[in-house]
């Protein structure tokens, strides 16, 4: 049967989990009390949070871009606003939901594949903008040894973009991707799954029905 390889921050007990990048936080001076609501747009912004007295935060309520960024807020004690729909794009039409005297601080990495927040403040929302992390592709994804048969499981565009810094993908393997984000960061040519659900799951779902095939 064929391995299942997962390029992804969080792990499977049934794959081969591959974390594409190496995270590096950073602890902003942050008046949390300035604000409304927050916006998080991966786990990695809640892990950021982490660094700060959870009395500061808890009680804000955040804008979260998926359910697994909604539910690691919750495991570390925070309300959750909205979910989101998985797609950074797509938080402005909750955003303009809000009154425009709304405070909103999003927490974001270095590098963002959304400019939602431009677009929001452009039309007078008002929405600031803390990097507290930054990330880079792991040494564990280059070195990696995939074979020519396996799934390949990918889960961000930076997965995509880290991995082939090191490898091609092959036609003999079988490629799934949690979004329409990722599917577009893979070279031209190669196809792709995209999976019903923004979720591992989802994903693993999809691997499992290939795998015995």
């Amino acid at each position: 049967m064929r391995s299942i390889y997962l390029f992804s921050i969080s792990p499977h007990p049934e794959a081969i989990h591959i974390n594409p990048l190496d995270i590096t936080f950073f602890k902003l001076q942050i008046d949390f009390s300035s604000y409304d609501y927050l916006i998080l747009t991966s786990k990695q912004a809640v892990k950021a949070l982490q660094q700060y007295d959870e009395s500061l935060y808890k009680k804000i309520k955040a804008l979260c871009i998926s359910q697994a960024t909604a539910k690691a807020y919750e495991v570390l004690g925070g309300e959750v606003l909205e979910v989101g729909s998985g797609y950074g794009d797509d938080l402005a039409n909750t955003i303009i939901k809000y009154p425009k005297q709304t405070k909103w601080l999003y927490l974001r990495a270095k590098e963002v594949a959304s400019d939602f927040a431009t677009a929001s403040n452009k039309l007078g929302y008002s929405v600031d903008e803390m990097v507290v992390y930054a990330s880079r592709c792991s040494v564990k994804i280059q070195e990696i040894d995939v074979a020519e048969d396996a799934i390949l499981i990918f889960t961000s565009p930076s997965s995509v973009q880290c991995f082939l810094r090191s490898h091609t993908i092959k036609s003999t393997q079988q490629i799934i991707v949690i979004g329409k984000s990722t599917a577009k960061a893979l070279p031209e040519g190669v196809s792709a799954v995209v999976s019903d659900e923004r979720s591992i799951e989802s994903c693993m779902k999809i691997a499992f029905q290939r795998k015995i095939n």
